[in-house]
This record gives C-alpha cells, structure tokens and sequence, in this order.
C-alpha cells in the first residue's frame, strides 16, 4: 500500500485512527492500516496528548451557516438587525455581535464567519483545573506523592462527596499535563507519572496483582539492581504505594483500609 504523504487526515480516518489507537494497536500498526507514515499519526495523536478529543458539534445558541447566509442578505437588503433577527427567531444582540465579530455591514460574508468560528471553536479552552485554584493545587500535591490520575479521580469523590467543584476526572488532568495550551498543570509533573511518555496510551481497565507490579516499577525498573537498595528506601517507596488510594478498595488507601480494620476488632 502506498503511504500518504502531505495528505489531510479525513474525518472517517481520524474515527478509525482513534478507534485504533484506544483497542491498543501501535502508531506502526495504524499507519501501515490507513497507508500513513507513522510519523503522520503520531502527530494527530500528540496535538491532544494521546487523548482522542470529544465529538464537535454547533451549540443550539451558535449560528449555523444556513442562518449566517440569511443574516448576510438581510445586510445586502438593507434590513435592520432586529429585523434580521425576526425572520431567524433570534435575539437582535445575537445578530448584532454576529455581524460585529466578523467584519461589520459592510464586511460581513457568511462562509467567511461560519469558518472563522468554527476554527475558533477548536482553539484549547481553559479546563476545569486552570479556572479553579483549589483544585489544581490539590492535583498538583498529589501527582507529586506520585499518584496516578485515576488514583486522584477516584479519592477526590470519595474525600469530598458534598463538593463536586472539587471533582475532575482523570482524563481532565491527562489533557492538562500532556496538552499545556490549557493552561493548568505544569509539564514538569509528567516525571512523577508511571510511564513517561508525553502522549497518553490507552490499556486494558489490568489483574490487581500485574497492576501492583507496575507500581513497584515506577521506582524499581525491571532488570534494577536491587542489592544496593538499603532497608530505608524500601520502607519509604512502601509508605507511598500504601498511602495511594486503591479502585479495589474504594478508593480507599491500604494504610486507612487497614487501621479501619485494626480498629473494629478492638
């Protein structure tokens, strides 16, 4: 098969890239699929950190371009706004800043506004982190005590089950790490993630005894020698993996599961 090159990714291709990308097929594997240098679809997968971006759609408020072609004749007519407004069953304001924003009455075009504000649309917006401090700094907190994303999802709900202003899901604090245009989480903390990698891959939600494993390797890589690790770093990294909330156990920490345990058989 021929690779494409300097070819735009179509829609349907992007669909099957993501889709691809999510059941755990390598980039070489989804390029060589859709005739692609690799190259190519790791860059449609880094814009987003890995993370494959939510459906576009217009917002019922938004003007739509069939609406933007009537507001430009009714400008050529020499209509008002208000009476603009009236034929699509709009507020006069929202005519108004329409024509405002993209080049007054004598400016206006719509193929030319509906572009320019669909392309503002895909612009990073701040996240849920950047527009709430408290938040972010506990975020911040935890990802140095190197807990996973999922680790602080889960524990937030569960530490403030009255305040969902200070919920956010994992995949919230994946995209502030990894796509920094949004302005929340410095990229400096990637280092205290389990894999290292800038972009997020997709693995499938492992057994309890492969995934605890995986934490030891975050601080022991496999192949590590362990003849000079003294007794006192090993109590430290146990201290950490048993103050990290678990899934298996409600989010919960080891340490607390286990003192609630102690405590009802006394």
């Amino acid at each position: 098969m021929r690779r494409g090159r300097g070819r735009i990714f179509t829609a349907a291709e992007c669909v099957d890239l993501w889709r691809r990308y999510k059941d755990g097929e390598s980039i070489l594997s989804i390029a060589h699929e859709l005739g692609r240098r690799d190259s190519s679809v790791h860059k449609i997968l880094q814009r987003t950190g890995g993370i494959a971006p939510a459906e576009r759609y217009r917002a019922s408020r938004v003007l739509s371009l069939v609406e933007r072609e009537e507001v430009s004749r009714g400008l050529a007519a020499g209509y008002t706004f208000r009476a603009i407004a009236r034929r699509l069953n709009r507020a006069a304001s929202t005519v108004s800043q329409e024509v405002s924003r993209h080049g007054g009455r004598a400016l206006y075009r719509a193929a030319e506004a509906d572009l320019a504000a669909w392309e503002s649309a895909r612009r990073p917006k701040l996240c849920l982190l950047a527009k709430n401090q408290d938040l972010q700094r506990i975020v911040a907190v935890k990802l140095k005590q190197d807990w996973a994303p999922q680790q602080i999802a889960g524990w937030l709900k569960d530490e403030y089950p009255k305040n969902p202003e200070l919920w956010v899901s994992h995949e919230t604090i994946y995209r502030s790490l990894f796509v920094q245009a949004r302005g929340a989480l410095k990229k400096e903390l990637i280092g205290h993630l389990r894999s290292k990698r800038r972009i997020r891959r997709s693995r499938r939600q492992r057994g309890s005894n492969e995934n605890t494993n995986g934490l030891l390797r975050q601080y022991y890589p496999k192949g590590a020698d362990l003849s000079a690790v003294t007794q006192a770093q090993l109590d430290t990294v146990a201290r950490k993996l048993n103050t990290r909330p678990r899934e298996t156990l409600h989010w919960k920490t080891p340490a607390y599961t286990l003192d609630a345990s102690v405590s009802m058989t006394h």
